[in-house]
């Protein structure tokens, strides 16, 4: 399916999307529709084991939502709740989603990027919710998964001065995973995207699954989830192939099964 606002290809066992709305790659309606259907395609291929979001050039990955268009006429509401939908499903995605991280993530780009399971971002860039420069908060989850990520206190600081934190600040912070050296961080991701392609699928998914089921309730209904997901892990195939080769000595060959 040919896209408007990004680019979608698939290498090996991963995907690329690439946000394409140079210079900044800002958010607008088309391109959150355009994203809820490039998850929604790739969620149904079986070969694509892992989805790299990245931008367009190699300074900005995503500067925000496109104050042109995203604010005006009366369908503000409908933009925030959409979009919403669609970084909760990215949230929610059954396959790892890698931000690939080539430049400066602020704004709803910030949000973007904190949806996804890992992030990689390059070492010149910053990251930042910075909403209230223009008066106005964040509409993307920022309020909510800023804290959950790098703890209330200093997510309250950097979100009321509208800071953008420094690279090495939010590896500090656990705000990502890894820095890239400049012009590698989609490699960075690629590599990444590779290590999951050998893992086992299904303890993929239940993993994300049972981690997300628990930070959004108390510790028992969580370790319950957990609970429910192991046992589903534990009657696949691939647990019988993990547990052989254990025994065996040798490197298992997961097929998701």
């Amino acid at each position: 399916m040919a896209y408007e606002t990004l680019m979608l290809t698939r290498e090996e066992r991963f995907a690329v999307v690439t946000l394409n709305r140079p210079p900044a790659n800002a958010i607008s309606a088309e391109l959150v529709r355009d994203l809820d259907a490039a998850m929604e395609e790739l969620a149904r291929d079986p070969a694509v084991r892992s989805v790299i979001i990245t931008g367009a050039g190699d300074r900005i990955f995503c500067a925000g939502a496109d104050l042109g268009s995203a604010f005006s006429g009366g369908t503000v509401g409908d933009f925030i709740k959409f979009g919403n939908g669609v970084l909760r499903r990215i949230e929610r995605f059954p396959k790892p989603v890698i931000a690939a991280l080539n430049g400066h993530a602020l704004g709803g780009g910030c949000e973007i990027a904190m949806a996804c399971h890992l992030r990689i971002l390059k070492e010149t860039a910053r990251m930042g919710q910075t909403e209230s420069n223009l008066g106005i908060i964040p509409g993307y989850g920022g309020t909510q998964r800023l804290p959950r990520l790098i703890g209330r206190t200093k997510a309250l600081e950097f979100m009321i001065l509208g800071t953008q934190i420094p690279a090495q600040e939010c590896l500090a912070l656990g705000l990502v995973n890894r820095l890239s050296k400049e012009g590698e961080t989609l490699n960075d991701a690629k590599a990444m995207a590779r290590l999951i392609a050998k893992r086992p699928p299904v303890a993929t998914r239940l993993i994300i699954q049972a981690t997300d089921d628990g930070l959004n309730t108390d510790i028992d209904r969580g370790l319950e989830a957990e609970t429910r997901a192991f046992l589903e892990a534990l009657t696949t195939e691939d647990a019988a192939e993990g547990i052989q080769a254990f025994l065996h000595k040798r490197e298992p060959v997961f097929k998701g099964h």
